[in-house]
């Protein structure tokens, strides 16, 4: 089985699981386009059943999901901006913060009006 993404005006609205020929056979005269996408893809890496990173090639840079950007220049799948400051990177295809999240392996949350990583407290 494969993973098709419904494109209209360059965002994802519809994901479905499909034999491949049932797309040959498959009208659909709706706006938009129907493309595959990988569940397996993510970051622009392919990842086996083990969750490990596989040699196969990866998909469109991304699994598509309801809400994401595809990108027909660059053939990827994106997620949208999550805040104004976050920069896309190419590599991965994916939105990365302009300040490392911390890695103490405490909580935070992006504070995008200060561009700063905010400590939760979770009462401990």
């Amino acid at each position: 089985m494969s993973h098709f993404a419904k494109v209209v005006d360059g965002i994802v609205v519809q994901v479905i699981v499909a034999e491949q020929e049932f797309f040959d056979t498959f009208v659909d005269s709706s706006p938009g386009f129907w493309i595959q996408t990988s569940y397996n893809t993510r970051g622009n890496v392919h990842y086996g059943q083990d969750n490990q990173p596989y040699d196969g090639i990866a998909l469109r840079g991304n699994y598509a999901g309801i809400g994401y950007i595809y990108d027909r220049e660059n053939d990827v799948f994106y997620p949208p901006k999550p805040f104004n400051s976050w920069i896309m990177n190419t590599n991965t295809w994916l939105w990365e913060p302009p300040i490392p999240h911390p890695s103490d392996g405490n909580s935070y949350l992006w504070d995008d009006d200060n561009l700063t990583w905010k400590a939760l407290d979770l009462g401990q």
